[in-house]
């Protein structure tokens, strides 16, 4: 089976999938290929910033999103000293939505699907694995894939490789990323709790451990961060000692939900970044050009950035069919420092606080920092801009407002 198309998007995240909508809303052929039946994977990236909750009012799904259901998040507090202390406040945040949205990551994805469906040049093809590239002159021409109904190739002038850490298309087209140190890898599971309302994220630190309690319509989304390649050390203690320590860590909770180790799922945490995002014919973005840590949940803000940028400068040269390396170096050239300068604040929160919990120590910010900020509790939005807006925020473009 042979196909053509202008645009083939490798990946049916939220990189991919925002990538096609704005292309297809500009007029380009997109073709997005995604290797499951469905969106529906546990423990993906959950959170929807505020200013990508701006953007779907940019793109004119505000109404349609709002009404999925969702926790928000507003702030983030910690207890020093027996007293809770807000280090992160969403709320003093100059943006349209002032939180954190917590939403299946799956329902967004849906979402987005069916807007793109509704433009004349978007397809988006459901259990379409990619295996590999198409050649010719040194030049990517576009994809090979397996489908149910057997191999076959789509040929596009630019591929777009949104297929997350592991890409299959960067590594199809030999392109090696640098690996940064971490200290940590994170066990995913969840607890039952009472749905409504509007709520804090609820970290829980003690020497040598930290969890993450991050709540969702009707439970606990946990995050419970363990030292790093100990994954099958720690099952092997068994489930009893696991939930031995989530009652010294969260006595509230209801632990005893927890039956099997089967239903704590393992993340091994990665931290790179392609040194050259293209090749002829080929662009990463998204975990597939820089993979980020879940320290701060800002990798879906990131690549949703990644991909609006992208559609930004790619737009007019593909409605032309005359994408250059020129164009493709520019991709990299605009969403290279908010990347690096994430991953950089990212690894300074591995060393300075990570590691150091991790290793048994004291878990508290340091003493002067919550001097600051209970002297200067405005200060609480600086945290909150790197999370909730980030580096380099992008505005919808105008074709594809609605």
């Amino acid at each position: 089976m042979t196909d053509s198309t202008t645009v083939a998007i490798v990946g049916g995240g939220p990189a991919g999938m925002v990538l096609g909508l704005l292309l297809a809303r500009a007029g380009v052929k997109v073709t997005v290929l995604e290797k499951h039946a469905d969106f529906l994977r546990d423990f993906r990236g959950d959170t929807v910033h505020p200013t990508t909750l701006r953007l779907l009012d940019e793109l004119g799904l505000g109404t349609r999103f709002s009404a999925l259901p969702q926790s928000k998040v507003d702030h983030a507090e910690i207890t020093v000293d027996g007293q809770s202390l807000t280090m992160v406040d969403f709320r003093r945040l100059r943006q349209p939505h002032p939180y954190v949205a917590m939403v299946p990551q799956w329902d967004l994805l849906n979402l987005l699907a069916e807007a793109g469906q509704a433009e004349p040049t978007y397809t988006l093809r459901m259990c379409h694995e990619v295996t590999g590239l198409l050649r010719s002159g040194g030049r990517t021409t576009g994809v090979t894939y397996t489908s149910p109904d057997g191999e076959g190739e789509l040929r596009a002038d630019l591929t777009v490789a949104c297929d997350g850490r592991w890409s299959i298309v960067r590594r199809s087209a030999g392109l090696t990323a640098r690996e940064f140190p971490v200290p940590f890898d994170v066990w995913w599971f969840r607890l039952p709790r009472q749905a409504g309302g509007q709520y804090t994220l609820i970290p829980r630190i003690a020497p040598g451990r930290l969890l993450i309690m991050i709540p969702r319509e009707g439970y606990f989304q946990i995050a419970y961060l363990i030292p790093k390649g100990v994954d099958g050390q720690l099952r092997a203690r068994g489930l009893e000692a696991l939930k031995a320590e989530l009652a010294e860590l969260i006595p509230e909770a209801d632990i005893d939900s927890l039956t099997s180790l089967d239903d704590v799922k393992f993340l091994d945490v990665k931290l790179n970044r392609l040194k050259r995002w293209h090749t002829d014919g080929l662009l990463c973005i998204g975990d597939a050009a820089h993979a980020m840590s879940p320290v701060g949940g800002v990798g879906i803000n990131v690549a949703v950035q990644d991909a609006v940028g992208a559609a930004r400068l790619l737009a007019d040269p593909l409605r032309r069919r005359a994408v250059t390396d020129r164009e493709l170096a520019a991709v990299r050239r605009r969403r290279l420092p908010p990347a690096a300068i994430t991953q950089a604040v990212q690894r300074v929160l591995h060393s300075r606080l990570v590691e150091p919990i991790l290793r048994g120590e004291n878990g508290n910010p340091p003493a002067a920092a919550t001097a600051l900020i209970r002297r200067l509790p405005w200060l609480s939005v600086v945290p909150a801009y790197l999370v909730g807006v980030g580096v380099r925020p992008e505005r919808a473009p105008d074709f594809a407002r609605r």
